[in-house]
């Protein structure tokens, strides 16, 4: 029986992707880490040690051929799974990808609170087929951000669950992502990270 789901959940080395809206100029240092250009939506983004990269492929023809539908349904569950480890991840409108509030640190210049990305999304269909990936910063090398404008989005920082004070490891983040719930209820495949770029593969 064919499955209309399954989940890989990866860990890269040090290297940064580009979505189909990247900008040069927000590659501030190319010779820094490999670059691979991605067909996933987005702009720049950083993936290396210390981030669960949870890539989701969905069988959208079995379900429902609505991309718009499977996007905010995709950001759900990443916030979900970081309620369940006590960090408080929000959605904002203006501002894709998910976001926890700093208090302690002086607001912005408009007086708003000062935020930190600490998840990011980005979709990709093919024949309604998604290639989907979700990573969250579990205790990655947060200074390695810096050689990029994450996401395409200045003025804010990066954060993960240790930088929050967190004693999480990756093996506590991989038992949140395996519960059940509407997105990741497949039987999830764990690839150990072994110096490789690991990519699902597959034909359709």
């Amino acid at each position: 029986m064919r499955r209309t789901r399954l989940v890989w959940l990866v860990e890269h080395p040090p290297l940064y992707t580009a979505g189909t809206s990247a900008v040069r100029q927000d590659l501030l240092t190319p010779e820094r880490f490999p670059v691979y250009e991605t067909g996933r939506g987005g702009e720049y983004t950083y993936h290396g040690p210390g981030q669960r990269v949870a890539y989701l492929m969905l069988d959208l023809k079995r379900r429902r051929r609505d991309v718009r539908a499977l996007w905010p349904r995709s950001r759900k569950p990443s916030s979900r799974r970081l309620i369940s480890m006590n960090v408080r991840g929000e959605r904002r409108e203006d501002r894709v990808r998910v976001w926890v509030r700093r208090p302690e640190r002086p607001p912005l210049p408009d007086g708003s609170p000062a935020e930190d990305k600490i998840a990011a999304i980005g979709i990709r269909l093919r024949h309604w087929v998604s290639f989907h990936g979700l990573s969250i910063n579990v205790e990655p090398e947060l200074e390695h951000f810096g050689g990029i404008v994450p996401c395409g989005i200045s003025g804010y920082g990066v954060t993960s669950l240790v930088d929050l004070g967190l004693p999480v490891t990756m093996e506590d983040v991989d038992i949140c992502l395996k519960k059940p719930s509407k997105m990741f209820s497949a039987r999830p495949l764990r690839t150990p990270f072994d110096g490789s770029v690991q990519r699902p593969s597959a034909s359709y």
